[in-house]
């Protein structure tokens, strides 16, 4: 694989990272990340990000996870960061159809084992990121175990607002206008465009400065808002996810009290029905768990751990 940029000055993770291109089946590029465990390593974790989010972001998650004694392997989803970007509008979060990140995790799988990364494999899947590797995990992606936070298994909607969702943005793909920005949405950063109070990332001041810095000193990584193709694309896989059927993987499933962005129901009935899994819901805490305050984080990812170290036994 051939190597690309990895700003670790951004991103505040154990030295040694690396990063390389790879291609999605249909000709996509997509940047990896990726950091060794230590030599007694437990295994490694495949590191799903959320909407708008980067590999540089994920500092923080591993570090811990480094900590805890695996390596980890995260990707810019197409659109997202390095990897290449769908609109024509780069600012744009677009998607033709979400089975399309799909092809983005087979393609991550393949760097897995052209790494060699140590197994057993494992998945941590973050907002976004959790919707995809959900779908991952129902067609065979191989893991022992997986752990979501904040995942979109449903998009936190009212009644009044999730009617006018489904029905503009169906008329603005059905009209040719699947590219043009959800409404609220536009080409502006979120971190840069919301002060700290009042958004609806995170309640640590420091984490979210960090990702205005970034913003500001390496705009290429950023994108804007999310197109009227991506929200329909989004609320048909919400409702698809909704009926399939997951294998016994054990799985752990966060979510933060204070959470705008997903339908915390959505979370509460798909682990209802999951075998061996398990929901918790954590107190004074916002939508990206994984970008918490230090006390949040810490917890979250003690229990991931200890949630990977049982299924390895």
């Amino acid at each position: 694989m051939e190597r690309a940029p990895l700003h670790d000055e951004l991103a505040r993770v154990p030295e040694q990272g690396s990063a390389y291109w790879v291609r999605a089946n249909d000709g996509v590029r997509l940047r990896v990340g990726f950091w060794k465990g230590p030599d007694n390593g437990k295994g490694s974790v495949f590191l799903l990000p959320g909407r708008t989010q980067y590999i540089e972001l994920q500092g923080q998650t591993v570090e811990s996870l480094h900590r805890y004694g695996y390596a980890t392997l995260v990707i810019d989803w197409r659109g997202h960061g390095l990897s290449d970007r769908i609109a024509e509008d780069r600012n744009t979060i677009h998607i033709e159809r979400f089975s399309d990140y799909q092809r983005d995790v087979a393609a991550l799988v393949r760097a897995a084992d052209e790494l060699e990364l140590p197994k057993p494999w494992y998945l941590i899947g973050a907002s976004l990121g959790g919707c995809i590797g959900l779908r991952a995990i129902a067609e065979g992606m191989p893991v022992t175990a997986c752990a979501f936070t904040g995942p979109m298994w449903g998009i936190k909607l009212k009644p009044i607002e999730r009617i006018a969702a489904w029905t503009v943005s169906w008329g603005a793909q059905a009209f040719g206008r699947g590219e043009a920005y959800c409404p609220g949405h536009d080409c502006r950063n979120y971190a840069l465009n919301n002060p700290f109070k009042g958004n609806r990332i995170t309640n640590d001041a420091e984490t979210y400065q960090l990702w205005r810095n970034h913003a500001q000193t390496r705009p290429e990584l950023q994108t804007g808002g999310s197109s009227m193709g991506w929200l329909l694309q989004g609320l048909l896989e919400c409702r698809r996810l909704s009926k399939i059927r997951v294998p016994d993987t054990l799985c752990i499933a966060f979510c933060g009290d204070q959470d705008g962005v997903v339908d915390f129901h959505a979370i509460e009935k798909r682990m209802a029905g999951w075998r061996n899994g398990r929901v918790e819901l954590i107190r004074n805490a916002k939508h990206e768990l994984l970008l918490e305050v230090p006390a949040v984080r810490e917890r979250v990812m003690t229990q991931i751990s200890d949630l990977f170290r049982q299924s390895a036994v």
